[in-house]
C-alpha cells in the first residue's frame, strides 16, 4: 500500500520513513567510520595518508554525486540509485576482513561512493516533499534521525572493542546485522512511496529550469567554510596518537559518538531557525568553524580533542542540515538532483583540500599561529561570499 503525500501529515511519515532508512545506515558505516583512523593507523598508516584518505573519500563522496544526481535528473530512476547506494555500505563490515592499510582504503573508498549515489536522490525527494512544511524543518527532522543512528553505531562499535579486546575483525563484521536490517527497510519503504508523480507534478509548475548566479556564490562559500574546516578523521587520528600507547583505543569512537550527538540535537533546532530566519543563519557555522582545528592543533591533550569535537559537532549538525536545505532556495526541481550533485562536489573538493592540508600540518607539526591564520582567512573569505547570495538573490527574484 503506497503513502497518500497529499495529507497534512503525510509529508512528516515520509520524511521519518527515509530518516529511519539513514538511521539504519549510519548505525553501519557512521559506527564503522568512527574506527577507521585508529584502525588505519594499525595497519600502518601515517597521518597524511588517513588524512589524504579521508578528503578523498569525501571528495569522491561528494564529487560524483553531480553525476549521480544529473543521471537521476534525466532518468527519474531516484530509487535505483538509493537501492545501489545503501547496498555499497557492505564495505564497512568487510573491512573486518582486510590485512593490510591499502585494502581497507579501498573498502573506505567504495562506501562514499554509495553515499555519492543515494544522497543526490534521497535529498530531491525530501526537498518537494518538504515543500509545504519547510526545507530547514524536513531536513533537520531527518538529519535528527540520521543522527540516533550515528550515535548508536559508534556506541555498538565502541562496545565491541571494549568487550572483545579491541578486536578489530569482530567488530567490523557484526556490522553485518543492522546492514541486511537496513536492506529490509528500505525495501519495505520503496513499497510505500511512490516518488516519479510526485516530482513530475513539481516540475510541470516550473518555468525556470537553469542554474542562478546565487545558487553559485551559495556553493562556492561552503566550500571556502570546508576548506578551513579540520575534518573529523584528524580529530580522531589525534585522539587515537593519544589512546593508542595506552591501550585505549575503545574510547576512539566515543569521540565519534560524542560528534554525532551534538550534531543530532544541533541539526533539529537549526533546521527550525533556518526556516524562521533563511540563509543568514549559516553565518554562525561559519564563524564557529574556527574553533575545531584550532583546538586540534592546539595540544596533545585529550581534553582540547574533546573541545574540538563539541565544537565540530556543532558545525557538522548545521552542515548537514540547513546548509542542504538552503539548496532548494537556489535550484528548481526539474534540476535539483544536479544542484545537489554540484553542491556536493563543491563540499568535496573542500575536505579534498582541508584533509590534505592538515595532515601535512600534523605531520610536519605546523606552528598553531600559522594553522590560526590559515583558519581565519578561509572563513573569512568563506562569510563575506556567503553575505553576497542574498542581494544576488533578490536581484534575480525581480
Amino acid at each position: 500500500m503506497k503513502l497518500n503525500l497529499n495529507t497534512s501529515k503525510s509529508p512528516y511519515i515520509a520524511i521519518l520513513l527515509f530518516g529511519i532508512i539513514s538511521l539504519m545506515g549510519d548505525i553501519v558505516y557512521e559506527g564503522g567510520r568512527g574506527l577507521v583512523p585508529d584502525y588505519l593507523k594499525f595497519l600502518g598508516a601515517s597521518a597524511v595518508i588517513v588524512g589524504l584518505v579521508g578528503g578523498l573519500g569525501e571528495f569522491l563522496g561528494y564529487a560524483v554525486r553531480l553525476i549521480s544526481g544529473y543521471l537521476a535528473d534525466a532518468t527519474r530512476a531516484y530509487w535505483a540509485f538509493m537501492f545501489i547506494g545503501y547496498g555499497l555500505i557492505i564495505s564497512i563490515p568487510l573491512l573486518g576482513i582486510a590485512s593490510i592499510w591499502q585494502m581497507a582504503i579501498i573498502l573506505v573508498l567504495f562506501e562514499r561512493l554509495g553515499k555519492a549515489f543515494r544522497t543526490p536522490s534521497r535529498d530531491t525527494i525530501l526537498s518537494v516533499v518538504s515543500k509545504d512544511i519547510g526545507p530547514g524543518k524536513a531536513f533537520g527532522i531527518h538529519e535528527l534521525m540520521d543522527q540516533i543512528g550515528a550515535i548508536a553505531g559508534p556506541l555498538i562499535v565502541a562496545s565491541f572493542m571494549f568487550y572483545s579486546g579491541n578486536n578489530y575483525r569482530s567488530t567490523f563484521l557484526v556490522l553485518l546485522i543492522p546492514f541486511l536490517l537496513l536492506v529490509v527497510v528500505l525495501t519495505s519503504v520503496y513499497r510505500k512511496i511512490g516518488t516519479g508523480m510526485m516530482i513530475e507534478k513539481e516540475i510541470k509548475r516550473e518555468k525556470e529550469r537553469k542554474f542562478a548566479k546565487s545558487f553559485y556564490v551559495y556553493t562556492l562559500a561552503v566550500m571556502l567554510n570546508t576548506i578551513g574546516l579540520i575534518p573529523a578523521i584528524l580529530i580522531l587520528f589525534k585522539a587515537s596518537a593519544i589512546l593508542q600507547p595506552l591501550g585505549k583505543q575503545w574510547i576512539v569512537p566515543l569521540i565519534y559518538l560524542l560528534i554525532q550527538g551534538v550534531d543530532a540535537s544541533v541539526a533539529f533546532l537549526s533546521g527550525f531557525a533556518y526556516d524562521k530566519y533563511g540563509i543568514r543563519v549559516l553565518i554562525l557555522p561559519f564563524i564557529l568553524s574556527i574553533f575545531p582545528p584550532f583546538f586540534t592543533m592546539l595540544d596533545t591533550e585529550l581534553t582540547t580533542i574533546l573541545i574540538a569535537a563539541v565544537f565540530f559537532g556543532i558545525v557538522l549538525g548545521m552542515q548537514e542540515s540547513i546548509y542542504r536545505a538552503a539548496v532548494s532556495e537556489f535550484a528548481p526541481v526539474a534540476v535539483r538532483g544536479r544542484a545537489y550533485g554540484i553542491f556536493n562536489a563543491a563540499y568535496g573538493v573542500g575536505f579534498l583540500i582541508s584533509g590534505s592540508i592538515y595532515g601535512l600540518f600534523i605531520d610536519y607539526k605546523v606552528s598553531i599561529m600559522l594553522v590560526l591564520l590559515f583558519v581565519i582567512i578561509t572563513q573569512a573569505s568563506a562569510i563575506t561570499a556567503l553575505l553576497r547570495t542574498k542581494p544576488i538573490l533578490r536581484e534575480e527574484k525581480r
